[in-house]
């Protein structure tokens, strides 16, 4: 929609717009979820429509999977793939360390498979998922449906005992039903307001009957590609210890934004 990108979303655009670069020739990629991932699907699509740019895609969501075919990527299974060379995805907070939380967008299980299944986990993000301590965003965690009340109490009762600031949970809801993943699955979103002890609470998490898998991704992440809405692009790549600063130029009347709903 031209003329309407807000600061926001012009800096979702960009950051995925730098991700892009990353991709080569022959490459097999996980797709992300969410805004942000949605940005990166229609910038590769481009490229592949317009570049030539030949590529594998491996969505994290059914809706991911949709929007990839829709913009021309060739899309395959995890399966299918085996192990990919590189995931790009977006993420709810960030931290220095580049733990993430993510899970906002309801496909964290498929979003985790997909992220350890590849040479390199690259996450786009605008500039204020950046926080010094994980958190302030409610974590997410996978449920099964039976028994999913007990789960909770034992969620909550475990809480207890761990470093963080809230301990209430409430169950995802799509209008007047509960939220259902792709696996069939529900959503709790913990309500914790500060994690001293990611690695621990991801773990601890794991280990109670009836959890699938929570939003935690600890050193997971290699590199974050942060955008802002004046164009400026941040790249910090945690292995290498670097920080890159780039300005990507956009125009709002290409193809790419004809479409856009976002």
């Amino acid at each position: 929609m031209s003329g309407e990108l807000s600061p926001i979303d012009k800096a979702k655009f960009v950051a995925a717009k730098r991700a892009a670069e990353l991709v080569e020739d022959g490459m097999r990629v996980g797709l992300g979820t969410g805004s942000t991932a949605a940005w990166l699907v229609r910038c590769l699509g481009e490229m592949v429509r317009e570049d030539g740019l030949k590529i594998t895609g491996v969505p994290t969501s059914a809706r991911t999977a949709e929007l990839a075919r829709e913009v021309g990527i060739e899309v395959i299974t995890l399966d299918e793939a085996r192990w990919l060379d590189l995931t790009i995805d977006g993420a709810d907070e960030f931290d220095g360390d580049l733990n993430l939380i993510k899970g906002g967008g309801g496909a964290l299980l498929q979003e985790k498979i997909v992220a350890t299944a590849s040479d390199q986990m690259v996450v786009i993000a605008d500039k204020a998922k950046e926080v010094e301590m994980l958190g302030a965003f409610p974590l997410p965690i996978e449920v099964i449906p039976f028994g999913w009340q007990t789960s909770q109490a034992l969620v909550e009762e475990t809480l207890i005992s761990m470093d963080v600031m809230g301990r209430s949970s409430t169950l995802r809801m799509n209008g007047a039903s509960p939220y259902v993943t792709d696996e069939g699955n529900h959503i709790l979103d913990l309500h914790l307001n500060r994690i001293g002890n990611p690695r621990q609470l991801a773990l601890v998490l794991n280990q109670i009957p009836g959890v699938v898998e929570n939003g935690l991704f600890i050193d997971i992440c290699d590199t974050v590609v942060i955008g802002y809405g004046d164009g400026k692009v941040e790249v910090r790549d945690i292995n290498e210890g670097t920080i890159e600063t780039d300005r990507i130029d956009f125009v709002e009347t290409d193809n790419l934004f004809a479409d856009l709903g976002e």
